[in-house]
This record gives C-alpha cells, sequence and structure tokens, in this order.
C-alpha cells in the first residue's frame, strides 16, 4: 500500500468506515435540526451543527488547496463555526449534512488522485494528517453531546 492509499484509508475510517471508534457519519446520523442545534450550557460551548459547520469548512479548503487552487472563503477559526446559519430546520440542518458528505468525498477523490510527491509539497500531507486528528477530536465532541441530550443510540 503506498502513502496515499493509506492516507485515503485513514480519511474513510474518521468519515465512515469505523475502526475502533465511531466515524463522523455515524456520530450525525439520525440527528433532527432541533438535536443539531442544541447547545450545552456554558460560554464557550458548541452545538454539533457549529462543529460541523467548522469541519466542513476545513475539508473544503483543504480540498482546494491540493488541487492547487486558490481558497476564497477566508475565515478565522471561530468563523467556521458559523459557515451556515444554524436555523433549526429539518431541510437546512439535511443540507449541512449533504455538504459534509460533499466535502470528504472531494477531499477524498483529490487525495485519491495525488502521488506522494505532491502530498510532500506545501505540507499537504500534514494538513491531512491534522484535518483527520481534528475530524476525530470533534466527532469525540458531537458524540459526547448527543449524549448529554439523551440522543446517543444505545446499541453504539
Amino acid at each position: 500500500m503506498n502513502r496515499t492509499d493509506l492516507l485515503v484509508k485513514v480519511l474513510d475510517s474518521t468519515y465512515d468506515k469505523e475502526s475502533w471508534y465511531a466515524p463522523f457519519k455515524a456520530a450525525i446520523e439520525g440527528l433532527t435540526a432541533q438535536q443539531a442545534s442544541w447547545k450545552p450550557s456554558g460560554e464557550a460551548t458548541k452545538s454539533i451543527w457549529e462543529n460541523v459547520n467548522h469541519l466542513i469548512y476545513y475539508k473544503e479548503r483543504l480540498a482546494v488547496n491540493i488541487a492547487g487552487r486558490e481558497w476564497n472563503n477566508p475565515l478565522d477559526g471561530d468563523q467556521t463555526f458559523f459557515l451556515t446559519e444554524q436555523s433549526g430546520d429539518e431541510y437546512e440542518w439535511s443540507k449541512v449534512v449533504e455538504r459534509a458528505e460533499i466535502a470528504q468525498r472531494n477531499l477524498r477523490d483529490i487525495l485519491s488522485k495525488t502521488s506522494s510527491e505532491k502530498l510532500g509539497e506545501n505540507s499537504h500531507e500534514e494538513k491531512l494528517l491534522d484535518i483527520m486528528l481534528h475530524d476525530a477530536y470533534h466527532t469525540g465532541q458531537i458524540m459526547l453531546i448527543r449524549k448529554m441530550q439523551g440522543a446517543w443510540p444505545s446499541e453504539r
């Protein structure tokens, strides 16, 4: 297995291929817009919706960078949580879930077509590894929020 194939495999495990921890897709599966919008008490807390926005932003940006294009939506870290407006509307939430799927698919497609040599340029491989760790971290937060709501499936 070459380096690119290994990175694709790990990227998949953080998104939808369960290994020894639950992946992102399972963490948001079956959520309603109301559940996705709910926040635990505390000034610095984020909702699941906001966490998903944050993850989408960084995947979209990295895919554009690896593809060699210019990123035209610079946001600071705090702004990324508000990439889409949290409305509590089921249709709007479904669009966010779909955008997360598209962001993953695009990054995966670009990565699978990128040589190991190109991944070494501009710290792309390092940024990919950061994205994967970042996704796992925020997926854990999403699961914790669901558990706080009583919305985490008992069979998990």
